[in-house]
């Protein structure tokens, strides 16, 4: 974990800081009026930001973080309102401040679908949501994202429409799996490791890879040493009791429910079996990371991953809030805003994906922000059966967690460890998910106490806000600023005059 790896390191620091503050700091915050036209909406390169819960070192309390030249250069821990501020302070009052979310899986859909998103209006939602740092998929963009190519032509697509950190998963599809060097041409062009499918993905250029595939791209991947995501769901080769038979009712979220059950994600894993032994010590392809994306079966292919990790596979999971917060009896029949794959199962699993994340054995969260343009998503007919599937969520995922975790007595430092740590962790970012000397000073400060209304009047910076299955809800946690590598990119409701978030790429 980030934090704890580098807290022998900063603790003289900190020390120092704290000491010299009574000395070099005088109380005079500044103006807290917003500017405009660049990349910041404070005009200061060097300032200090403070509240009485900053999250850091893994405690939560009293502090103040000075950001110089876009990074986090010390912390003064402890009554900082005792202390006096050379440079511009402001001072957040009770508000948390705590690491950006980095949301590892998220489709922004440029080149090529920008009708669906695009990075301009999703990299304003993110922001808009606390969000720090994306991690794009390579599919739902056209063409997907499958070679050097291909991901010059997203980098060239996201220029100056950027107000979050961006970077890039590449594709592995059956063209590349085996094919060394096509593979390694995508992996040298700076992609941060490789999804695949093993299931249609409902996206033409982009086909499914079987257990072949995955072997052999892995053997790449170890040598580069980053990670492989799976979307784990596979077609059983023995049907089962479960699946559809006779005439349904596309309407009817059962229905869909039943097309997808949950013995595809068991099938996906069971078929990776050879694949994650491969990655133990002594195996052809130690040292690379197997990332399985979107868990939403915490029954027997949670068991299977479990018993994976424990044998020495090295192996991640994520799931997503939507899987946390709703469950298949509250889908309303012909609501297709809440189609996605795999499916929102009943509540009896919610209940177990929250014990597995709590538990440790779900390592983080991500949104999964899959969106359409609403004509795709047949609202009005309310056909499961041919609706594009994808929650769009971006700018809600922290107070979506926040909201649903209370009950759970989640705490600050976990939704760290899920929304930030783990996931920098996952993408190769050793400058990110943490508040620490040295690091990104990317920072979301917001009110985990302030309840709100996702009603007509909120305002969405999605393109399409009527998709998303969390309108109407009532939901905590109010963003107030966002700070990408020191910039306020966002804060009041309004968002920085330029777009200065930077692509990341893999050296």
């Amino acid at each position: 974990m980030a934090a704890s790896a580098a807290s022998g390191k900063v603790l003289p620091l900190l020390a120092v800081a704290a000491a010299l503050a009574a000395a070099l700091l005088y109380a005079a915050p500044f103006s807290k009026s917003l500017g405009g036209e660049g990349c910041s909406l404070l005009p200061h390169d060097d300032f200090w930001i403070a509240s009485e819960r900053v999250v850091t070192l893994g405690r939560v309390g009293p502090a103040a973080v000075e950001v110089k030249g876009g990074l986090i250069n010390a912390i003064a821990v402890g009554d900082y309102r005792s202390f006096v501020l050379r440079r511009p302070l402001v001072d957040y009052g009770d508000a948390v401040i705590m690491p950006g979310l980095i949301d590892v899986h998220a489709h922004l859909d440029e080149p090529g679908r920008a009708e669906w998103e695009g990075f301009s209006t999703g990299t304003r939602a993110a922001a808009a949501g606390g969000i720090t740092t994306l991690v794009d998929m390579p599919l739902n963009s056209f063409p997907s994202t499958v070679s050097e190519e291909t991901l010059k032509l997203k980098l060239d697509a996201a220029r100056d429409k950027l107000y979050v950190d961006v970077g890039f998963w590449g594709g592995l599809v059956p063209e590349n799996a085996l094919n060394p060097s096509k593979l390694e041409s995508l992996l040298n062009a700076g992609v941060l490791g490789l999804k695949s499918f093993m299931c249609p993905s409902g996206i033409n250029d982009f086909p499914m890879t079987n257990s072949t595939h995955i072997e052999e791209g892995l053997v790449t991947l170890a040598k580069y040493k980053r990670p492989l995501l799976i979307h784990a769901e596979r077609i059983p080769d023995v049907a089962s009791d479960d699946e559809l038979d006779g005439e349904l009712d596309p309407r009817s979220y059962a229905t869909y429910l039943k097309s997808r059950p949950a013995t595809w994600e068991e099938s996906a894993i069971r078929d990776l079996k050879r694949a994650m032994k491969d990655t133990e010590v002594g195996g052809r392809s130690e040292g690379a990371h197997l990332h399985i994306v979107h868990l939403s079966d915490a029954e027997t292919t949670l068991d299977l991953l479990k018993d994976a990790k424990q044998s020495g596979t090295r192996l991640s999971i994520e799931t997503c809030p939507h899987y946390l917060a709703f469950s298949a009896e509250e889908v309303p029949d012909g609501d297709t805003r809440f189609k996605c794959s795999p499916p929102i199962r009943n509540a009896a699993n919610k209940e177990n994906l929250w014990g597995a994340l709590l538990d440790g054995h779900i390592d983080m969260l991500s949104s999964d922000h899959s969106p359409s343009t609403p004509d795709l998503k047949l609202m009005e007919e309310g056909n499961f059966m041919k609706a594009w599937g994808g929650i769009s969520s971006l700018q809600f995922v922290l107070p979506v967690t926040w909201s649903h975790g209370k009950k759970y007595g989640i705490t600050l430092n976990q939704l760290v460890s899920w929304w930030s740590e783990k996931p920098a962790e996952l993408a190769g970012q050793k400058n990110k998910g943490a508040i620490l000397p040295g690091y990104h000073a990317d920072i979301v400060v917001w009110k985990p106490e302030a309840q709100f209304h996702l009603d007509d009047s909120h305002a969405v910076y999605h393109k399409h806000r009527n998709i998303s299955a969390y309108l109407g809800k009532e939901l905590s946690g109010h963003v107030l600023s966002t700070f990408v590598r020191g910039n306020l990119v966002f804060a009041e409701g309004k968002h920085a005059g330029a777009a200065c978030g930077v692509t990341i790429l893999a050296k």
